[in-house]
C-alpha cells in the first residue's frame, strides 16, 4: 500500500464519519460500489480521479483536500 492511498482513504473515512454515513451510504451518494469504497478507505485500491471527484462531491468537500498532506 502506498502512503497516498492510506492518506486519501483515511480522509474519506474521516469525512464520511462526520456525516454519520456508512460505506454503503457514501457509495450510493457517489454512485460507486460499497466494496470499492471500503477498499479505498483501507488504502487497498488506487482511486481514479473521476471517482475521487465523485466522492468529494458526495461529501461536499474540495477534491484537493483528499490528497493534501
Amino acid at each position: 500500500m502506498s502512503e497516498i492511498n492510506k492518506r486519501v482513504g483515511f480522509k474519506i473515512r474521516e469525512c464520511r464519519a462526520k456525516y454519520g454515513w456508512s460505506q454503503e451510504q457514501l457509495a450510493l451518494e457517489a454512485d460507486l460500489h460499497r466494496a470499492y469504497v471500503g477498499q479505498i478507505e483501507r488504502g487497498e485500491k488506487n482511486i481514479g480521479l473521476k471517482n475521487l471527484e465523485k466522492i468529494a462531491k458526495a461529501l461536499d468537500i474540495p477534491t484537493e483536500y483528499l490528497v493534501k498532506k
